[in-house]
């Protein structure tokens, strides 16, 4: 254990006081976490010994994505989100069930040993994007606005949608249909992970803003406590839907959404300590994702694998993405931005967990396939994130000064 937090600290320590200047380059925090954690573990020098179990991950990966939601909805300008909101509205409703059904196809194409229903949960796991991961872009300024907060938007809300999709999936793989079939199991489970998501997120935020003013207006918050108010507001958020059944990721969503809506006066000062928290809890995430999965899983990739989590990256994501902005007013070129960075991270290693649990007989093969693609999405997304950005901006500018 002490071996454990002595080169976890030494690797935190390092990267803190480098964060700024590597910020700016193409190795942004997922690589370098991942790369510490397969290199220190197993597969590479066998110093990191984590003994995690796979409920253990998951609760990590949840903890820190809703965090990440909460923030990053927080700090979303919402005059820009209610004058393009139709932007993510497209993407999610339309986009994103064409992007489960491009997945589904290239699995019927690419894999033989699993069953419909098997491809079926494999390109569910795979269609939501990752907040933390796209953070890069989303807070870039040199980004028009309208592309981060529509990627900010869809991010934040897919994975949530996605819960009771797979959900259904899983009951047909295991054979636990409920009473009056698919349909009314579909409807009830989007429903409640919805509407119970949403009334969680606003219910609970909307209360803790209140009592927040309240004690902050009378000075009783003092320094020390501050950085703790929007962290524990997102993990109650996501805890109490959760509990009641709902998608916490949608209720961590949206009151972020209302915590920057209605906390204005309060949100910079409190938000600084909450993000910071999210990277750190990110940074484990992927330390261990690098050092305890990645390892095992690696040995195991297969051409088809690797060649689904291909496709996944680009064709599932990118066509739909560029399909349904049709007559948006975007460039062909912000459009294939928009649909490249659509990276896969903590949502996926989060339904993988869950799919492991179900043990299917394809299983195995399902949560490679999402390891894979979640490598590969790391590794391209992170690399191109700076030079793709610059790209767009720089012709941004030449159109501007033409005008």
């Amino acid at each position: 254990m002490y071996e454990n937090l002595a080169l976890l600290g030494v690797f935190v320590f390092l990267y803190s006081i480098t964060s700024g200047g590597l910020e700016r380059t193409p190795f942004n925090g997922a690589i370098l976490f991942t790369v510490f954690g397969l290199a220190l573990g197993p597969l590479g020098m066998d110093l990191l010994k984590f003994e995690v179990e796979a409920e253990g991950l998951r609760t990590l990966a949840e903890l820190t994505l809703a965090l990440v939601l909460f923030t990053d909805a927080a700090n979303a300008n919402l005059g820009v989100l209610k004058k393009s909101f139709h932007i993510p509205q497209r993407l999610l409703l339309i986009g994103l069930p064409l992007t489960i059904i491009i997945g589904f196809g290239a699995g019927v194409l690419v894999f033989g040993g699993l069953t419909l229903i098997e491809i079926a949960i494999l390109a569910t796991m795979l269609a939501p994007t990752d907040a933390a991961l796209g953070k890069a872009v989303v807070t870039d300024e040199s980004v028009p606005v309208d592309i981060r907060e529509g990627l900010n938007v869809e991010s934040g809300l897919n994975d949530g949608i996605c819960v009771p999709i797979l959900f259904v999936f899983l009951a047909f793989a295991t054979g636990s249909n409920a009473e009056g079939g698919a349909s009314m199991l579909a409807l009830k489970l989007v429903t409640q992970q919805i509407g119970i998501g949403i009334a969680v997120g606003g219910g609970v935020t909307i209360l803790g803003v209140w009592l927040l003013g309240r004690f902050y207006d009378r000075g009783w918050v003092s320094e020390t406590w501050r950085q703790l108010p929007v962290v524990t507001l997102a993990v109650v958020c996501f805890a109490v839907a959760q509990l009641l059944g709902g998608s916490g990721f949608i209720a961590a969503f949206v009151g972020g959404l209302l915590f920057g809506g209605i906390a204005k006066r309060l949100k910079h000062a409190l938000l600084l300590a909450a993000e910071g928290t999210g990277d750190t809890l990110a940074l484990l995430t992927w330390v261990l994702f690098g050092s305890a999965i990645v390892g095992q899983a690696v040995t195991h990739f297969s051409w088809e694998i690797i060649l689904y989590a291909v496709l996944s990256l680009t064709v599932a994501r990118m066509l739909p993405v560029f399909l349904v902005l049709a007559g948006m007013n975007l460039r062909p070129d912000e459009k294939l931005f928009m649909g490249w960075f659509g990276p896969r991270g903590l949502a996926s290693i989060v339904f993988a967990v869950i799919v492991l649990n179900a043990q299917l007989p394809g299983g195995g093969i399902i949560v490679t396939t999402a390891v894979c693609t979640i490598i590969l999405s790391i590794i391209g997304h992170g690399l191109s994130a700076h030079p793709f950005v610059a790209a767009l901006a720089a012709r941004n500018q030449r159109l501007a000064e033409k005008r």
